[in-house]
Parts: structure tokens; sequence; C-alpha cells
């Protein structure tokens, strides 16, 4: 639903700026019209700077950008919050929040190394990268890495030492992304899977 930008004099609604995998809330800005109707067609997030008397794009300067995933207006359809996906620290003085806060989690670290994974996937230098190679060998090599990554975390779990047990869980899960990824699917798809499966 489009807010009402009706409400106030200025023509501005706040606008609230979450992490759509951590939920932190990263920072407040301001939109009027013009602003929101160019976030949705550029989809990264644009303020009117009332210090500027401009549209101003999060990340025009330092390439920090809030790219768009969705948003929703409040009950009152006078506030804005977006859910985006945060390229770089968001504060201007170079923190991850406006609040200092970090803003890491593991969910996030992984959608990173997928990313990393589907570039691979996508390079033919195979002689350089070991993901790329194995994406070039197919999917039975990767299945059958997955197999032997299994099998190799098992006996570690059945020994005493858990920093090699560790070693072999992320072995295990790192071929097990590629696997994935060699299907046509990402880690999120297993986790909508649970989400229904918990219901």
């Amino acid at each position: 639903m489009k807010p009402d930008f009706s409400k106030n004099d200025n023509g501005l609604v706040p606008a609230i700026i979450q992490d759509t995998e951590t939920k932190t809330v990263l920072m407040l800005g301001y939109m009027n019209e013009e602003a929101f109707n160019k976030t949705l067609e550029i989809q990264k997030i644009t303020f009117f700077s009332r210090s500027k008397q401009r549209l101003w794009t999060k990340g025009e300067e330092s390439g920090n950008f809030l790219e768009l995933v969705n948003y929703k207006t409040d009950c009152d359809n006078d506030t804005l919050l977006f859910q985006v996906k945060p390229l770089g620290p968001t504060c201007h003085k170079g923190t991850d929040t406006c609040w200092a806060e970090n803003n890491n989690s593991n969910r996030q670290f992984l959608s990173k190394l997928e990313e990393t994974i589907e570039n691979r996937k996508k390079s033919k230098q195979s002689d350089t990268s070991y993901v790329a190679s194995l994406f070039q060998k197919g999917i039975n090599k990767i299945a059958q890495k997955v197999g032997e990554e299994a099998i190799e975390m098992v006996i570690e779990a059945k020994d005493s030492n858990d920093i090699l047990f560790l070693n072999e869980s992320a072995d295990l899960l790192f071929h097990y992304l590629i696997l994935l990824q060699a299907k046509g699917f990402k880690m999120k798809d297993v986790i909508s899977v649970l989400e229904e499966r918990s219901k």
C-alpha cells in the first residue's frame, strides 16, 4: 500500500530501515512521494534530505547502498518500514547502524558465502577455483564430496577432539551449500521447508 504523504504539511513520512536477515533496525530517514517512487524504481533506498533539500540515495557517495527487499506501511498509513540488504555499513560514521550496533549474524555470513559459491559456479576458471572445478565435474562428484565429508564428520563426532569435529562440520556444510546450488537451490529453500514443518 502506498503511504499517505498528505498527512504532514511538508509531505514527508518517516522511513524505518531494517535488515531483512537480522531484523536489526539500521536507521531512520524521511521520504516524500518522489523519494518513495524512486526507491521502488531503482530498488535502492532513497530519502528526501532535509538538510540538502533534495533526493538522496543512501550510498550514492560511499557505495554502501541499501538494496530494497520489501516494504509495508503502518496501521495509520503514514510510516514506512523497509526491509533491505545493506551493502556495507549504514551509518556515515562507519558503523553497521546509526546506533553503533553490530549487525553481524551467522545467516548473513552464510548468505555471503552462498554468493561467493554462486559466482564460482558462473566462473570458467576451474584451474584457480576449487568450487568452480567441482561444478565443472558435475553433480555426481559434488554429491560424492558431501558423502565423504559427512562420513568424516561422523568419525570425528565419535572422538573427543572438538576442533577436528567442528572443522569437519564446516567442510560438510560448505560442500552441502555447493550441492544445493548444483540442484538449483539455496539454504533459504531448506529453511522454508523447516519453517513449514514447525507450524
